[in-house]
């Protein structure tokens, strides 16, 4: 699944095709706006929040969602797409671009008041202008006996990390995914040490991971070989557990 930076780099590229040109075309294929026709609206901005993206106009947000496959591109008018099209879900065409969003989790139509109903239930964007780490610590400190592997992808604690990160957050830190929040030494540094890496990521790409994706491979502090594990989580059976990245040397069991 794409993670708060790719969505914010994606947000990036379609602000500088489409914000502050008309719409010469829109074609939603997603059965609840069929009919929509937004011809003739001005794209006002493009921005995020989280892993969630939205394509203003004076009146109206479009939010999409890439979730696990969803991808935007820009292409020039008449170039021959890259993804097959029954996979495009989303068209946004102006005089010398066209955005096409192929695989999207979510599309939807909402007022421009009404955005924030979006994410209200969302922790502190990582990326955003208004990231406030302490109210990020608050929220993974509200479930003290949860594993900090699992808290760091709960959207509702801070927005934007995903599998990726959470690996190298806690690698950096020096510490064992299945650690309850209530009990690291210092969450706050570990909170500092997410915004760094997201907001490195965003805006130096590209960023390259230490631990993510490299099992067997030598860890880049001690050289031991890292390994992946499955980290489940009792207080919700029906979430699908994904593989977590670690060092057995540098990030031991807490006792």
């Amino acid at each position: 699944m794409p993670e708060g930076d790719a969505v914010f780099l994606t947000a990036n590229r379609l602000r500088k095709a489409l914000a502050g040109k008309v719409l010469a075309r829109s074609d939603f294929r997603v059965p609840r706006y069929a009919t929509l026709d937004l011809r003739g609206r001005e794209i006002e901005s493009v921005g995020t929040y989280g892993k969630h993206l939205f394509v203003r106009t004076p009146d109206l947000s479009i939010h999409t969602h890439l979730e696990m496959e969803g991808q935007w591109r820009v292409y020039a008018p008449g170039q021959r797409w890259t993804r097959p099209g029954f996979t495009a879900r989303l068209i946004l065409a102006t005089a010398d671009a066209e955005a096409v969003g192929f695989s999207l989790g979510l599309v939807e139509v909402l007022r421009r008041p009404d955005e924030h109903t979006a994410t209200d239930h969302l922790g502190p964007d990582l990326l955003g202008p208004d990231w406030d780490p302490a109210e990020a610590v608050r929220r993974l400190s509200g479930d003290p006996g949860r594993p900090i592997g699992l808290a760091l992808l709960d959207q509702t604690n801070l927005a934007g990390i995903g599998n990726i990160y959470r690996s190298e957050i806690c690698f950096l830190r020096r510490v064992h995914p299945a650690t309850p929040v209530g009990e690291i030494e210092d969450l706050p540094a570990l909170v500092d040490e997410a915004h760094r890496v997201l907001v490195q990521a965003a805006h130096e790409p590209p960023w390259r991971a230490q631990a993510y994706g490299r099992q067997h491979r030598p860890c880049p502090r001690c050289g031991t070989a890292l390994v992946v594990h499955l980290l489940g989580d009792d207080a919700n059976t029906t979430r699908a557990e994904r593989g977590i990245y670690f060092c057995p040397r540098c990030q031991p069991p807490h006792r």
